[in-house]
């Protein structure tokens, strides 16, 4: 090969482009953590908040790290009950950041985000569990039968019985019953939660779906009814109206007296003669009734 073919060869751009020393890498700083913005005024107004104190200033070191706020309360929301609001937790999760910038020392050479996220999560966790209505004691007598019982399942490969669990958690059975139904807590739910997943307006909410213990039957009130019927039907209005006041309306033989101006041994009397009635016309319709 000639010198000038060999001179070309090098000169050309691919063998140049393949040679080339590579540029020395630079790294630029990101706003990714919250540390180290693209410029330094986040720095600044660190420094000037920590020597001054500003109001102000306390309030930009807020705004700018609200979003590390909402961040760590909806992860908190997933693991939680509906009944418990986004808007709340970040109530509180802003009452520690605030504690956290008032705390941050910046010659400790630490990231502030590091340092917040634990004074937001914990002071979260502070207002959930002022609102517990269950008595911490409570929750710690539960968490030991549940260690307990986890520990025996995988032992024995099956559910443990009472007996089982009394001796791993060294008590009597008896001691035991009453350490289970103590840890045993009801869960309180909100009514006005929605029954199923959805959230649109044709969902029913809780409330909605709940048994009224102190409403009455329709169809026994119209038994009820038709029963009554039949039983006054021979009586006069004087007798119906003690029967009524009596076993319907739960009056007294002396407040029913003082209702028909009669004085409470008649009323008595009167109620005597009822049931002698209501027992004859009872024993003549016995025998057409249990056939």
């Amino acid at each position: 090969m000639s010198r000038e073919s060999t001179r070309a060869k090098l000169n050309a751009p691919s063998f140049l482009a393949r040679n080339r020393p590579a540029p020395a890498r630079t790294e630029t700083p990101t706003k990714e953590d919250g540390e180290t913005p693209a410029n330094s005024e986040i720095d600044d107004v660190w420094r000037q908040y920590k020597a001054q104190g500003s109001p102000e200033l306390r309030n930009q070191l807020i705004e700018r790290y609200m979003p590390l706020v909402r961040y760590i309360s909806e992860r908190l929301l997933v693991s939680l009950p509906k009944s418990i609001e986004l808007e709340d937790l970040q109530s509180a999760g802003v009452f520690g950041l605030m504690d956290a910038i008032d705390g941050f020392d910046l010659e400790r050479g630490i990231k502030f985000k590091t340092y917040c996220t634990t004074r937001i999560r914990g002071s979260i966790l502070d207002e959930l569990r002022s609102q517990d209505w269950v008595p911490r004691l409570v929750r710690i007598k539960a968490g030991q039968i549940s260690r307990a019982e986890q520990q025996l399942e995988m032992e024995l490969g099956r559910s443990p019985t009472a007996y089982e669990m009394a001796k791993k958690l060294g008590i009597s059975i008896h001691d035991y019953s009453d350490l289970k139904e103590a840890s045993s807590a009801r869960t309180i739910f909100s009514l006005s939660e929605k029954w199923d997943e959805r959230d649109d307006d044709d969902s029913l909410s809780k409330i909605e779906v709940l048994e009224d213990k102190q409403g009455s039957n329709p169809l026994d009130a119209l038994n009820q009814k038709d029963v009554m019927h039949a039983i006054t039907r021979s009586l006069s209005r004087k007798e119906k109206l003690i029967v009524i006041m009596y076993y319907y309306e739960g009056l007294t033989m002396r407040e029913i007296g003082e209702i028909l101006n009669l004085t409470e041994s008649r009323v008595c009397q009167i109620h005597s003669n009822v049931m002698n009635k209501l027992k004859v016309q009872l024993d003549k319709v016995r025998g057409k009734l249990l056939s």
